[in-house]
């Protein structure tokens, strides 16, 4: 059973991730949507939208970008919506796609995939960069965050998206198709030819379009990099804490699903799908298919759980055959990727494993996690180097270095290759507070903490900033917009960032009061010489 310190642990990286909000999470009666204001009409390739104009932004939310995904069309493709004649009134966001209620009301709406769309006041002319986020939570979890302030401060058209999750989202079988699998990723997929298609009706450039994302957001922009289908769809990547998998040793947190590990084949999902239609009653009937798309959401939901257990089919992405034909990973070493300029990062000290709380558990995780190797773990990481709590500090740190900040260098190296890479570390220990934060433990730069501070406001309960907070919002506000602008995170009011590459390992190391700097050394602080020689990755 987990601890309630596991939990809160968890919590912490889910609501960063997630974007959940007070308000989306309170249990409320259904009010009527809010009328749409003048002059907001705007004629889509389905049909009129209008939307509500407020201070110096306009907002069109929950505009179909998809058919709904309901009966016959569960576990399959997205399609085009069929459309509609009178104005669609898109003032509210639409429904979370289903999601078990761990951490917020779950949802078990399949009519979900809608987006959102915010356009800032502008004084001059011309057609705005568009930055698509893809929320994160695992794969499992969560909807978009508001983009409101990022849209007016940046000066970009903010698009947020909803995408199916968890079973609903990646489950395959044998009876739903040869390439079954990754509905998640071809819903993004859909989202991003509808921006193509309409953004320039809301005055958006459709040829200058970024996607950006924390945690499963931002390898759901790796996998959308490997992504066959996704070519030609997007113009730029942001990666924010996309290396996350336990690379060895069990994970006990997610399904392999990140930048960097391996993802399951379509042998193996599609076995795992076989014996979650039998633990859900269908794997012996007449036709599989139907009776799958007959059980009910919530009967889905609970018979996945977590995804970790033998029975639970595949909750994440996987190497399908078509979306996907490789992981991401083994794309950006063999060059095979859509090729775009990113900006790729992680935090210094983020784990997605629980710390061990004592010297016991500490060489107990080690083992369990590196086995035959586990006696050069804990000599480079001897707990007498490291301040009390040494147990937690020392995990930790081994848990960052292995999971995340080695082979996010790793993947630096590999996408600079071919593409433009502007690489960052978040070494912030001190980030907004993030709800059900641990502030017992020396969580350190913790995952994500960058967008706390990008949608600083939208998570409940954050004080305002401090002084040496606000400017570091400002600085990212302009780096990351100023990116989607030109291809190029060095613009006024932000430290020259320069490009990584093979002779030049230079990682921006991101920390508040105007602190940030070019940072060479990162490979050898983080051990990753040692690292990449266990990783399967490094391989």
């Amino acid at each position: 059973m987990r601890s309630s310190i596991t939990l809160k642990l968890i919590l912490s990286v889910a609501v960063a991730a997630t974007g959940m909000t007070a308000a989306r999470a309170a249990a409320a009666a259904p009010a009527a949507a809010p009328a749409c204001s003048d002059g907001t009409l705007v004629q889509t390739d389905a049909g009129p939208v209008c939307g509500t104009a407020g201070d110096r932004i306009t907002n069109w939310l929950g505009i179909p970008y998809a058919a709904p995904p309901v009966a016959g069309r569960r576990w399959k493709p997205p399609s085009r919506h069929p459309g509609w004649t009178s104005p669609l009134q898109a003032t509210e966001p639409g429904s979370a796609c289903p999601q078990p209620s761990d951490f917020r009301p779950g949802s078990t709406n399949e009519d979900c995939l809608k987006l959102n769309v915010r356009v800032p006041a502008v004084s001059g002319g011309g057609p705005l960069p568009v930055m698509v986020q893809l929320h994160g939570g695992g794969f499992r979890l969560g909807t978009p965050s508001d983009g409101t302030r990022l849209a007016k401060a940046g000066q970009v058209i903010q698009v947020e998206m909803e995408y199916r999750l968890g079973i609903v989202g990646f489950l395959s079988h044998a009876s739903l198709g040869a390439n079954s699998g990754n509905y998640g990723l071809q819903d993004q997929q859909a989202a991003l030819g509808w921006v193509r298609r309409n953004i320039a009706r809301f005055g958006g450039d459709p040829r200058n379009v970024t996607i950006f994302g924390p945690s499963a957001g931002g390898s759901s922009v790796c996998a959308n990099m490997a992504s066959p289908t996704a070519r030609g769809l997007f113009d730029k990547g942001i990666i924010e804490s996309g290396e996350y998998s336990s690379l060895r040793g069990v994970d006990t947190t997610w399904q392999p699903q990140d930048c960097a590990t391996r993802l399951p084949t379509r042998a193996e999902a599609q076995r795992a799908g076989a014996r979650f239609a039998a633990a859900v009653g269908c794997g012996t009937a007449a036709d599989v298919a139907a009776c799958l798309r007959g059980v009910p959401v919530q009967t889905l939901l609970d018979k996945a759980g977590n995804g970790l257990g033998a029975d639970s089919g595949t909750i994440a992405p996987i190497v399908d055959g078509k979306t996907l034909t490789t992981s991401p990973g083994k794309a950006f070493a063999s060059g095979t990727f859509n090729k775009v300029p990113v900006i790729h990062g992680v935090a210094r000290d983020e784990t997605q494993i629980l710390p061990a709380e004592t010297p016991a558990a500490y060489e107990e995780l080690v083992r369990r996690q590196y086995g035959e190797h586990a006696p050069e773990v804990l000599k480079r990481y001897p707990l007498a180097r490291f301040p009390q709590p040494a147990a937690y500090i020392a995990s930790r740190t081994i848990l960052a270095d292995a999971n995340s900040v080695c082979p996010a260098l790793l993947n630096d190296r590999r996408l600079a290759e071919h593409v433009p890479v502007y690489a960052y570390q978040f070494d912030d220990t001190n980030p907004p507070p993030l709800p059900f934060v641990d502030s017992s433990k020396p969580a350190g730069a913790l995952h994500v903490g960058e967008f706390g501070y990008l949608f600083h406001g939208t998570f409940p309960g954050q004080p305002p900033l401090n002084p040496n907070q606000r400017p570091f919002l400002e600085q990212l506000t302009a780096q990351w917009s100023g990116f989607a602008r030109t291809g190029d995170p060095t613009v006024d009011g932000t430290p020259l960032w320069t490009r990584f590459s093979s002779k030049d390992k230079a990682v921006m190391s991101l920390l508040p009061a105007g602190d940030s700097q070019m940072n060479f050394d990162i490979a050898r602080q983080h051990n990753c010489a040692f690292w990449n020689r266990l990783a399967p990755f490094g391989r």
